[in-house]
């Protein structure tokens, strides 16, 4: 189903002059691309110590901007001009050396990837359709807006990344008490443009698997299920299931090829359990939010929209308390994140058959390749269900 048109022009009405300039986003960053020198010609550990000098230089970056707005908003702090000055210098410092590195590590990392994907026969016709190309750039807020009755993504609407929280808060409620819908203000990570963006970061794991994540997406649009993606909730779930599969795949390859000592360690396991006194159980975040999801679905489907917000406000509480500092959990929340199913137990997803499907059709594949280009070819959840029934009749 595509979002409603009427419900997207009702819903734009509060969001026109907030909305992001994706033509101008990818003109700009098409060129910038085009003008990136490769780094095919430095050894590996060259390229190695660039990519962490650059992770450095993010941390740097990022630790010097939380010092400078902590100081602003203290309020001992009579002149936070004067204070800031020399933070404020050297922060200028690091993000100009960040500017420099940025492009020859993106080079690197788009490499790198390339060449697991070739690795796992991704190439068509001996090239590798569509090149990797990705950009560290402020990523776009989403605007995700769901019926208050039912949880189905009706709109989905990019927003400059610059908004404050009490925007984001103004622009929900506006959105909310106008159109009487459920609305969430998001970040997220990584966006399928072309280039890609991707959000900045100290963490090479998450970067090289949201690099390939949306690689992915963008791999999928040159087939049926990806230029069906919002045709339907179930193929919008099997696109963004097997963009997870195969991106923590690819991402996990590139670690173990070139970082190796990035490797995430399997923890030791005690076999001897403690005879006074028992640990607490840990909260587990994805079993606690499928039961949130399970409730809250079976509270919508008898038709008690206020328990049900009343309950996810509630679970939201729950989860604050352990931890999970969750802004708001509404419809539009699980409507959102319910899609990237690949999890076991379902997490915001409940008991959506779709990502359990996707996960078992994988399983039913030796190759990523040999998954990747025939779920790509399938456009409606039952072509899925049909052959993994096949497959395990």
């Amino acid at each position: 189903m595509l979002f409603p048109q009427k419900l997207s022009d009702s819903v734009r009405k509060y969001t026109r002059a907030l909305e992001f300039d994706y033509f101008n986003w990818t003109v700009e960053n098409l060129w910038v691309k085009a003008t990136e020198g490769g780094s095919s010609e430095m050894q590996a550990t060259d390229q190695n110590e660039l990519v962490f000098r650059y992770l450095c230089l993010v941390g740097d970056v990022q630790n010097l901007s939380n010092q400078i707005a902590n100081l602003y908003s203290d309020p001992s702090i009579v002149d936070p001009a004067e204070s800031t000055k020399e933070l404020s210098k050297t922060l200028d410092e690091k993000q100009d050396q960040l500017r420099t590195l940025n492009p020859v590590v993106e080079a690197i990392l788009q490499q790198q990837v390339s060449e697991i994907l070739s690795r796992e026969n991704l190439k068509t016709i001996s090239i590798l359709l569509p090149p990797v190309l990705y950009h560290t750039s402020a990523i776009p807020l989403s605007l995700f807006v769901s019926p208050r009755d039912r949880i189905q993504l009706d709109a989905n609407i990019s927003l400059q990344p610059v908004l404050s929280i009490a925007q984001k808060v103004a622009l929900e409620k506006e959105v909310e008490s106008g159109v009487n819908v459920s609305a969430l203000v998001e970040s997220v990570g990584g966006l399928g443009t072309y280039p890609t963006m991707v959000m900045l970061t100290t963490d090479l794991n998450w970067l090289v698997e949201t690099i390939a994540h949306e690689w992915v997406h963008n791999y999928l649009t040159l087939y049926p299920l990806g230029q069906n993606y919002d045709t339907t909730p179930e193929l919008r779930t099997m696109n963004e299931t097997t963009a997870n599969l195969a991106g923590k795949e690819i991402g996990s390859a590139v670690i173990q090829t070139y970082y190796p000592e990035l490797v995430p360690s399997v923890p030791s396991v005690s076999l001897s359990l403690p005879t006074t006194e028992l640990a607490p159980p840990r909260f587990d975040f994805q079993k606690e939010m499928r039961i949130t999801r399970m409730e809250t679905d079976r509270l919508l489907s008898e038709g008690k929209i206020m328990e049900a917000e009343a309950y996810m406000e509630a679970r939201r509480r729950v989860f604050w308390s352990n931890g999970y500092l969750l802004r708001r959990i509404n419809q539009a929340y699980f409507a959102f994140y319910g899609a990237y199913n690949d999890s076991p137990g379902g997490g915001a997803a409940g008991t959506d058959p779709v990502g359990p499907a996707v996960v078992a059709f994988r399983e039913m594949n030796d190759s990523l390749a040999v998954f990747l280009q025939a779920i790509a070819r399938m456009d409606s959840f039952s072509q899925l269900e049909d052959v993994v029934k096949r497959g395990t009749d």
